[in-house]
């Protein structure tokens, strides 16, 4: 994969691309998009989530982990006519394995992260040329690890949690984080 361009490093709060004036700068529209689009699959998966986790505590939420998350994923794919999902350098699910690029970005992400920047402001933008030639927009944008993460990829798990995830993903890398690591990312592919 050829880099054609940088496009945008993120700023200083969650979600939040460098400042840009949509008349002086053709990439904030779809930064605006981009940062939407994150804030309602995030919003979605976190609403199941929460709701699996009163009604049977994180068994059930692994089951929407497994069921529900990728067909968000494909639901809003389909509608916006990108590719959304996430990845991590530690997959819980070899669907999601990072494509070379997202593991070049997820791996700059746990060097700023190293370096002292907030998890929660880390994202990443690009214009590249894809495999057949054709440039396409990737984004990415840091998921941290927080309290209510570690209850299924923490370092101490609950023994109903281990046997439901060694049954659903037996070669599940995602366990043993602690509070604010990065967990993984959302990931986007637009085509230009």
């Amino acid at each position: 994969m050829k880099r054609i361009l940088l496009t945008a490093l993120l700023a200083t709060s969650p979600l939040v691309l460098q400042a840009a004036d949509e008349a002086s700068d053709p990439m904030a529209a779809r930064n605006a998009e981009i940062k939407a689009t994150i804030q309602e699959f995030a919003g979605n998966l976190k609403g199941q989530l929460q709701a699996a986790l009163k009604a049977g505590g994180p068994v059930e939420a692994i089951r929407v982990c497994n069921q529900v998350a990728p067909q968000l994923a494909a639901e809003m794919s389909e509608r916006k006519g990108w590719s959304i999902g996430r990845t991590s350098l530690k997959e819980r699910n070899a669907a999601n394995a990072p494509d070379a690029w997202e593991r070049a970005v997820l791996e700059k992400f746990e060097e700023r992260k190293a370096a002292g920047e907030d998890v929660q402001a880390i994202a990443y933008a690009e214009v590249v040329e894809g495999e057949n030639g054709a440039k396409e927009y990737r984004f990415m944008k840091a998921i941290p690890t927080g309290e209510v993460c570690l209850k299924c990829h923490g370092a101490e798990l609950d023994p109903q949690v281990t046997a439901t995830l060694d049954a659903l993903y037996p070669n599940d890398q995602a366990r043993g984080f602690h509070l604010g690591d990065i967990r993984g990312a959302f990931t986007i592919r637009q085509p230009m």
